[in-house]
């Protein structure tokens, strides 16, 4: 019996025909959540509309973007009006939407803001709490799935940028079911085999392909993980709560491999930047040290016994004539004035003074007489000249002009 054997391309048709005859599909209203929301550089966009139990996928033509009033995101509950029909080359229906009205945030939205806001009010997403990323990393421990294009990203970068540093992966689950749990055994693996630094993520996705990482018991997990932990999540414009928690966040997996890996040729010059300035500084200590030396060795020589004990005698020597000299300076002026007092002595003594005539007078009890008012008219004196003694009496007085004679009368 013969059959109809089809072409792929002509089933495609037939079906699209199918569509194109369905006046339903021509002009249809459909409610969702947006996900997996792309701007192609076309100027087209390309999203899916989903519901809890569905999901189908859409196209808005550049041409039929002048109506929408709002940027789409993943999230946003939207009601799309256009048509269903197949793509023939690929097999497949999908809405050609020609309006789309903003309706509110979606579940999933609502759900990420929640916990985004409560954590954030915890303080989880404090700069505070932000541990640095270390400089140098011997052991790069990686959160992501086995398979994907993101392991393989990562491992380029590491292995052009520093091959040296060891890349320790545990391969998770970074979506559906089970992946939360994935995602923290893996944290808390390589934490406790002490990697120096974490990358955890994936490539990118829609919000719900990157749900386990808005998931509260993950950033638990980053927060109180004691290693470094960097979040490379989808693309530069997908936002997960992982990023906020995270030490830091790089916009793609590879960015991260970036950002935790140290190009090896900067530690190279910075190695050798640090040993050209030890030696800089081990010189400018090596000739601190020989100055010291130097000074030193001066300084017994300049305190050599021998020398000192010589220097010494010199100047006892010198002492020594110094003070003959002072001494005989001193004897000299000494001696003259000695002359001078012997000569001024000699002047005034009694002696010198009889020898040019002078006599001095005293009584009987040899007690000198300096005053006429200590003579008495009989009184027996004596005279001391220079060559001898003479005894005399006295017969009269002078005082003042006035004489007075025998019982002291006064002559006329």
């Amino acid at each position: 019996m013969n059959k109809n054997v089809y072409k792929v391309q002509q089933l495609n048709n037939y079906i699209g025909n199918m569509f194109a005859q369905d006046f339903m599909l021509k002009n249809i209203s459909v409610e969702g959540e947006v996900s997996n929301c792309k701007y192609h550089s076309s100027g087209h966009i390309y999203f899916s509309l989903k519901d809890e139990k569905g999901l189908i996928k859409c196209i808005m033509f550049k041409g039929k973007r002048a109506g929408l009033d709002f940027i789409m995101k993943d999230g946003d509950w939207v009601v799309v009006t256009g048509s269903v029909e197949v793509f023939e080359r690929d097999g497949v229906y999908q809405l050609y939407a020609k309006e789309i009205e903003h309706g509110g945030d979606g579940d999933l939205f609502l759900k990420f803001n929640a916990l985004k806001e409560e954590l954030e009010e915890m303080g989880m997403f404090a700069q505070e709490y932000k541990r640095s990323i270390p400089k140098y990393v011997r052991t790069l421990g990686v959160v992501t799935a086995s398979t994907g294009a993101a392991i393989r990203d990562i491992q380029n970068i590491v292995t052009r940028r520093n091959p040296k540093v060891r890349v320790i992966l545990y391969p998770a689950l970074v979506q559906g079911e089970g992946a939360k749990e994935s995602i923290v055994n893996g944290i808390n693996v390589l934490e406790q085999i002490g990697v120096d630094v974490m990358i955890v993520g994936r490539g990118g996705g829609s919000l719900e392909d990157l749900w386990a990482f808005n998931e509260r018991i993950v950033a638990e997990t980053i927060f109180n993980c004691s290693v470094p932990i960097i979040s490379a999540v989808g693309h530069e414009t997908d936002f997960t709560i992982a990023d906020f928690v995270a030490d830091l966040r790089a916009p793609t997996p590879s960015a991260g491999a970036e950002l935790a890996i140290c190009q090896y040729s900067d530690i190279i010059s910075e190695l050798e930047k640090y040993n050209d300035e030890l030696n800089q500084k081990l010189g400018y200590k090596i000739n601190n040290i020989l100055y010291k030396l130097k000074d030193l060795e001066n300084n017994v020589r300049l305190k050599n016994p021998e020398r000192l004990l010589g220097e010494k005698k010199m100047r006892i020597n010198t002492y020594l004539v110094e003070l003959k000299n002072s001494m005989h300076k001193k004897f000299a002026d000494y001696e003259h004035k000695l002359a001078i007092l012997s000569q001024s002595i000699d002047s005034k003594s009694p002696t010198k003074r009889l020898s040019g005539g002078y006599a001095f007078v005293s009584g009987k009890d040899d007690k000198n007489i300096k005053s006429v008012e200590q003579l008495e008219i009989s009184q027996e004196v004596n005279l001391y000249f220079m060559d001898g003694r003479a005894s005399a009496r006295i017969i009269d007085v002078e005082q003042n002009g006035e004489y007075y004679g025998k019982e002291k009368e006064r002559r006329n």
